[in-house]
C-alpha cells in the first residue's frame, strides 16, 4: 500500500488528490490545482493560430511559463491568476513536481458584468483561458464550461478514501495541532472527528452548529466507508449517467450525446461489455507487469549480490596481492640473509689471515729480536778463540734470519677490499614492471555439482558427503564450497574449500537434521547449488531398556589430525604415547553438545611418576602444555598419590589417591545437567569437577613418554551417577 502512495498524489501541490479531474492526457489534477495553474492566453497568441501560422513553436514552449514576460519575476507585478485580469501577483512558488504555481494573494474582485455566484463556488474560468498538465506539459485551451469540460476521476477518487481509510489504524481527533488525541465523536455534516476539548472549543452545541448531528466514531466510520459514491454523470449533459462507449473517442457517453451530440456518428458499445473487455485487458496487462516486477526485483537481488560479491572480491585480492608481496619480501629476505652470510664468511676469513699472519710475524719478529740481543752480547767479549768458535754459526744464523724477512714475507696475505659486487638492477626492474595480468575472456562458471547420493552418510555426529560435476561439463572447476546449516533450520556456513568431491564433517549435534549443499567455483566465479540434502545424525542420550541404566551410543577414537606432532597412535587410535618429556595434547575424534557421555582410559604404563591429565577441551586448545592450562580445556591432572581439577591454569579440589599402571580412569560428560566427573577404578574421584558446561567439548587427555594409556568408548553409565540422577530428563527405548 505505501507504494501506491505515490500514484495518489497531485503532481502540483504533491497531497492526495481531492477532487481529481482527468485532463485530455489522461492525466491527473486536483481541481483546485487546475484552477491555480490556468492562465489566461492573449487571443492574437493562441496556441491554435501559432501552430496555424506555421511558427513550429510547441505547445510546452508556448505555455512555459518562465518564458512568458507576463508572469515573470521581472513584470510589472500585474497578471491574471485563476482567469481574473489585473491582479497583483506574488511570487509564483514550485510544487514537488517543478510545475509553478501562482498562489492568490487576496480574492480576486469579482467582475461586474458576471451573475453572483453561488457561495463556495469557485469562480468561472474567462475565454482564451488555458491550462498545461504538469506531468507530459500539453497545453490545453479551456472552452466556456471551463474545468466542467473535464470529467472527475470517480475511481481515483474512491481508491484515495479507502487508502486514507487504511492508513488510520486508529481514530484521532482531526483538530489537535499535536500529538492528536483519540476521537470521541464524528459530526456527520461536518465530517470531521473531534475530541472531547476540540468538541467544546471548535464545535459547541449551538447556533447552527446544534442541529448537527454527532454519532460515536466508530459509527462516522462505517458510515463515511458506506456512504454511496456518486455516479459519474456525463460532462456535456449533466443530468444524464453514461450508459454507451464510444470506440472512437475512447470516453463513455451518455444517451443524448448519441442522439444530437458528437458522438452520433461514432461507433459505440455497451458499457457494461466495454467495462468487462477493459477490465480482462487490464488485468492480463497486469501479470504482464507483475511478471516484470518479479525480474526485476530478482535482478535487484542480483545487483546487490553482485556489490557484495564485489567488495568480497576486493577483500580477497587485496588479500591475495598483501600475500604475494609479502611472500616477496619473505624470499628477499630470505636472500638477503644468505648475502649477508656470505659477506660475514668472507669477513671472517679476511680477519683470519691477517689475524695468522700477524702472529706469524710477531713470533718471527720475537725471533729476530733475541737472535740481535744475544749477537750483541757475544760481540762484547774479548776472548778471540771462544768468539771465533761459535761466529761462524752466528753469521750464518744472522743471513739466515734476514733472508726470511724478503718480500713476500713483508706484503700481506689479504686485501682489506671484497670482491663482492649485488647487481640488484634486474631485480628492480622486475619488481617496477610487476602489474596485475588482465584477462582478456572471461570463462564460464562451473556447472552445478552433482550429490552421489548412495556415497553420503552419517556416522554418530559425523556426516559424509560425496559430489561429483555433471558428466558432460566442460568447464574447469578450481574447488568447491560445502555448507550446512546449523541443525535448528538455520543460515547455511561454511564448512569446507578445496578441490576435493568428498568431505566428512565431525563434531555435529546428535539427533538432528542438517541440510546440505555444495557449489563449484572457478577464477570466473560461483556457480549454483546442488540440490539440498537432508541428513539425521544418530541419536544419544538417556536410555532405560537394559537393567534400568542410563547410557551413550557414541564411539570414537583419538584423532590424530588435531593431536601434537609428538603424540604416537597405535591399536587403530585407540592407544597414544609421546615421544617427549613434555606434556602434549591430544584429543578425541568426536565432539559432543548434547547428551550424557562416559568413556574410560586404562593406564598401560607408568613410569617414573609422571602426571597426566583427564578431561575435555574445545577444538582450539593449546597442545604444547598440560591439559587444563588454559581457557579451553577442564581436566583431572593426577599423579601416583593425589589428584586436582585445572582450569584456565587454577588448581581446585586436591583428593587423595592416585593411579599406577593399570589404573582405570573414567570421565563423565553430562550436557544434560552441564557438569563434568571423573572416577578412578569405578570411584568418583572428588566431588563434581565442572558444572555450567555448555558449546561443543571433545574428548581430551595430555601425557608424556612415561605414559602410554588406551580408550574406552560406547560404556554404560556408572553407578554413582545414575544414583545421583534416578529421573532421567528423556528416555529412548
Amino acid at each position: 500500500m505505501e507504494e501506491m502512495e505515490e500514484e495518489l498524489k497531485c503532481p502540483v501541490c504533491g497531497s492526495l488528490f481531492r477532487e481529481p479531474i482527468i485532463l485530455p492526457c489522461s492525466h491527473n489534477i486536483c481541481l483546485a490545482c487546475a484552477r491555480n495553474i490556468s492562465v489566461q492566453t492573449p487571443d492574437a497568441e493562441s496556441p491554435q493560430s501559432s501552430r496555424a501560422s506555421g511558427s513550429g513553436v510547441s505547445d510546452y514552449d508556448y505555455l512555459d511559463l518562465d518564458k512568458m514576460s507576463l508572469y515573470s519575476e521581472a513584470d510589472s507585478g500585474y497578471g491574471s491568476y485563476g482567469g481574473f485580469a489585473s491582479v497583483p501577483t506574488t511570487p509564483c512558488q514550485k510544487s514537488p513536481s517543478g510545475v509553478r504555481v501562482f498562489p492568490p494573494t487576496a480574492p480576486p474582485p469579482p467582475p461586474q458584468h458576471h451573475l453572483l455566484l453561488h457561495p463556495g463556488s469557485l469562480p468561472p474560468i474567462p475565454r482564451n483561458s488555458c491550462i498545461t498538465c504538469p506531468q507530459c506539459h500539453r497545453s490545453l485551451i479551456l472552452d466556456d464550461r471551463g474545468l466542467r469540460s473535464f470529467p472527475k476521476n470517480r475511481v481515483l477518487e474512491g481508491v484515495v478514501d479507502r487508502y486514507q481509510q487504511s492508513k488510520a489504524a486508529a481514530l484521532r481527533c482531526q483538530l489537535c495541532e499535536k500529538s492528536p488525541k483519540e476521537a470521541t465523536v464524528m459530526c456527520e455534516q461536518c465530517d470531521v472527528f473531534y475530541c472531547d476539548p476540540c468538541r467544546l472549543r471548535c464545535h459547541p452545541p449551538r447556533g447552527p452548529l446544534a442541529k448537527h448531528h454527532l454519532v460515536p466514531p466508530a459509527q462516522g466510520r462505517v458510515s463515511r466507508r458506506l456512504s454511496p459514491r456518486k455516479i459519474s454523470t456525463c460532462t456535456e449533459h449533466e443530468l444524464e449517467n453514461h450508459s454507451m462507449y464510444c470506440v472512437q473517442c475512447k470516453i463513455p457517453v451518455c444517451y443524448q450525446c448519441l442522439e444530437e451530440g458528437k458522438h452520433s456518428s461514432h461507433e459505440v458499445k455497451a458499457l457494461g461489455a466495454m467495462w468487462k473487455l477493459h477490465k480482462g485487458q487490464l488485468s492480463l496487462a497486469l501479470n504482464i507487469l507483475s511478471d516484470r516486477a518479479k525480474e526485476a526485483k530478482e535482478f535487484l537481488v542480483q545487483l546487490r549480490n553482485m556489490v557484495q560479491q564485489i567488495q568480497e572480491n576486493s577483500v580477497e585480492l587485496e588479500a591475495c596481492l598483501v600475500a604475494q608481496c609479502d611472500a616477496l619480501i619473505d624470499a628477499l629476505n630470505r636472500r638477503k640473509a644468505q648475502l649477508l652470510s656470505r659477506v660475514n664468511k668472507e669477513h671472517e676469513h679476511k680477519l683470519k689471515v691477517v689475524r695468522d699472519q700477524i702472529s706469524h710475524c710477531t713470533v718471527k719478529l720475537r725471533q729476530t729480536t733475541g737472535l740481535m740481543e744475544y749477537c750483541l752480547e757475544v760481540i762484547k767479549e774479548n776472548d778471540p778463540s771462544g768468539f771465533l768458535q761459535i761466529s761462524d754459526a752466528l753469521i750464518r744464523r744472522v743471513h739466515m734470519t734476514e733472508n726470511q724477512w724478503g718480500k713476500a714475507t713483508l706484503t700481506p696475505r689479504m686485501t682489506t677490499d671484497f670482491d663482492l659486487t649485488l647487481d640488484s638492477g634486474p631485480l628492480l626492474q622486475t619488481i617496477h614492471q610487476l602489474d596485475f595480468v588482465q584477462i582478456k575472456v572471461p570463462s564460464p562458471v562451473p556447472a552445478t555439482p552433482i550429490l552421489q547420493l548412495e556415497e553420503c552418510c552419517t556416522h554418530n555426529n559425523s556426516a559424509t558427503l560425496s559430489w561429483k560435476q555433471p558428466p558432460l561439463s566442460t568447464v574447469q572447476v578450481d574447488g568447491y564450497i560445502l555448507e550446512l546449516d546449523d541443525g535448528n533450520g538455520g543460515q547455511f556456513r561454511e564448512v569446507y574449500v578445496g578441490k576435493e568431491t568428498m568431505c566428512t564433517v565431525d563434531g555435529l549435534h546428535f539427533n538432528s537434521t542438517y541440510s546440505s549443499r555444495v557449489k563449484a567455483f572457478n577464477k570466473s566465479g560461483v556457480g549454483q547449488y546442488s540440490k539440498t540434502l537432508v541428513m539425521q545424525t544418530a541419536e544419544t542420550g538417556y536410555t532405560s531398556c537394559v537393567l534400568n541404566t542410563m547410557g551413550a551410543v557414541a564411539w570414537f577414537t583419538f584423532d590424530p589430525s588435531s593431536a601434537h606432532p609428538d603424540i604416537i597412535f597405535s591399536n587403530d587410535n585407540l592407544t597414544v604415547t609421546c615421544n617427549s618429556y613434555d606434556d602434549r595434547v591430544v584429543l578425541g575424534k568426536t565432539g559432543f553438545s548434547r547428551g550424557v557421555h562416559y568413556w574410560e582410559l586404562s593406564v598401560d604404563r607408568y613410569d617414573n611418576h609422571p602426571d597426566p591429565a583427564f578431561g575435555v577441551a574445545r577444538a582450539d586448545v593449546l597442545k604444547d602444555v598440560m591439559l587444563g592450562k588454559d581457557d579451553k580445556a577442564w581436566a583431572m591432572y593426577v599423579d601416583n598419590n593425589r589428584s586436582w581439577f585445572m582450569h584456565s591454569n587454577s588448581h581446585t579440589n586436591r583428593t587423595d589417591g592416585g593411579i599406577s599402571k593399570g589404573t582405570t580412569v573414567g570421565v563423565l560428560l553430562d550436557l544434560a545437567h552441564g557438569t563434568l566427573t571423573f572416577s578412578v577404578n569405578d570411584e568418583q574421584q572428588g566431588p563434581i569437577a565442572f558444572d555450567s558446561m555448555e558449546g561443543l567439548f571433545f574428548p581430551a587427555i595430555s601425557l608424556n613418554r612415561n605414559v602410554q594409556v588406551t580408550l574406552h568408548t560406547g560404556l554404560p553409565i556408572p553407578e554413582f551417577h545414575t544414583a545421583r540422577n534416578p529421573e532421567p530428563p528423556s528416555s529412548v527405548c
